[in-house]
């Protein structure tokens, strides 16, 4: 009897016609109810050969096997990728930034659902990969004949202070194609744009990227919109209060020692990578260390010295966002400096413009130009800007070694890929198997 209902065509067409409704709703374009009448046709009239792969109606009622796989295949594809684009997405942390709350060779699930997913903004692209062609450097991997403005569905909730947040690099929209992990716009302040554009062999072409073929990056939130964010002397200050200590946040430390060298193994005990030791000579190191193992290593028997190394107040750091004299801020000492809210207004001045310049320029889409020391918006004099979206300011939990809003500055909404839910693998790249599976971070939660 159940068997019966279950392969009832008209079970199978309420099931789905219903499962699909809702996802239109979901998506808020009824547009797509047309396509009810597809699936009608599917489960019911039969009038049309959808599946045009298969032989319709074959005399022994079964398909080739090639037939089968092919069809497998293809409603692999189709609801891979339905889930990838809505409800999660796999990534793999491929930085340093966010140790030791996400270690290199953690990979992760990520949650479109918890913020709302995105609709895509290039639609057609190669399915499963980001922005480059599987086995090529540079070739692009989606056409824009097809492109969509930002629209995000209703999720969950909103970002919360302390998120881990995966999201699209906000300084991503313009990338040297040989270099494309780093900023271009770094490159720029480090080469000069003359090099960058006249030097294919070593920087490669100059491309445009739309917002969501950027390089994925994921931080912790630390400010969200409405939020006055300020550093001080490495610790981070919302709203005047001290952001709260993670287990796993790391600074850059000076370690002395007596003259005799650390031993390796002990520096893996207190998983050290490789990667992040430095080592100047058998009496000096440089590690980035948690509160926990900065306590261990002072007490071994050969170490002098451990001192954090932070840069003064007032030091001004010319790659630190918004790289303008009248901001001397630093990786350490940075702000007060209000988030950016979707409808508020700020006064707007040739003084303070660094700060709000790439907003209005390239996040909401405005020309903007300073003449006679007048500020013009759409050829029209502003003394004051009504911001579009809502921003977010992202820190890596490495503090010395993170490229993160210290560098780049806000991040706007439509830029928010997801939420860091989930790790469901983990491999030690310094390791050989079995060791290189970290078996007690697997199928954690992320905090």
């Amino acid at each position: 009897m159940i068997r019966e209902i279950l392969t009832n065509k008209w079970f199978k067409f309420i099931t789905v016609g219903t499962l699909y409704t809702l996802w239109v709703i979901w998506l808020g374009n009824f547009w797509w109810l047309i396509g009810l009448g597809i699936i009608f046709d599917i489960y019911i009239t039969e009038k049309v050969h959808w599946a045009f792969w298969k032989k319709k109606n074959p005399p022994d009622g079964k398909q080739t096997k090639v037939v089968e796989w092919i069809d497998a295949i293809i409603f692999a594809v189709i609801a891979a990728t339905f889930i990838r684009m809505f409800f999660i997405e796999a990534y793999t942390i491929p930085t340093s930034s966010m140790e030791k709350s996400l270690l290199v060779g953690d990979y992760l699930f990520v949650s479109k659902v918890a913020y709302g997913p995105k609709t895509p903004n290039t639609p057609i692209s190669f399915p499963f990969v980001h922005n480059t062609l599987p086995l090529t450097r540079t070739k692009k991997s989606y056409v824009e004949w097809i492109k969509r403005p930002y629209k995000r569905l209703k999720g969950f909730g909103d970002i919360k202070n302390n998120d881990v947040v995966v999201f699209h690099f906000p300084e991503g929209d313009t990338v040297a194609l040989f270099l494309q992990n780093q900023s271009y716009y770094q490159l720029e302040r480090t080469y000069g744009r003359e090099r960058i554009w006249n030097d294919a062999r070593n920087f490669g072409e100059v491309v445009a990227r739309p917002v969501d073929k950027r390089e994925n990056y994921i931080k912790r939130c630390i400010g969200i919109p409405g939020d006055e964010i300020e550093l001080k002397q490495g610790q981070i200050f919302v709203n005047g209060q001290p952001q709260q200590h993670f287990e796993g946040m790391q600074h850059n430390y000076l370690v002395k020692t007596n003259g005799s060298a650390i031993n390796r193994k002990a520096l893996e005990r207190l998983n050290i990578a490789e990667d992040d030791r430095t080592v100047f000579s058998s009496e000096q190191y440089l590690f980035p260390l948690t509160d926990e193992n900065v306590a261990k290593l002072k007490e071994f028997a050969n170490v002098v010295a451990v001192e954090k190394l932070e840069e003064e107040p007032g030091e001004w750091d010319s790659m630190v966002f918004p790289h303008d004299k009248n901001y001397p801020w630093n990786v350490d000492n940075f702000g007060p400096l209000t988030i950016p809210a979707k409808g508020e207004t700020v006064e707007l001045s040739v003084d303070n413009l660094s700060l709000y310049k790439r907003i209005i320029q390239v996040y909401e889409n405005n020309t903007l130009e300073v003449k006679d020391n007048t500020v013009y918006i759409n050829g029209e004099p502003a003394t004051s800007y009504t911001f579009k979206m809502n921003y977010y300011w992202m820190m890596g939990d490495n503090r010395h070694n993170s490229a993160d809003s210290r560098m780049w500055g806000f991040v706007p909404e439509d830029h928010v890929v997801g939420k860091a839910s989930f790790i469901w693998l983990s491999l030690d790249k310094d390791k050989s198997l079995p060791k290189k599976v970290r078996l007690r971070r697997m199928f954690q939660f992320i905090k």
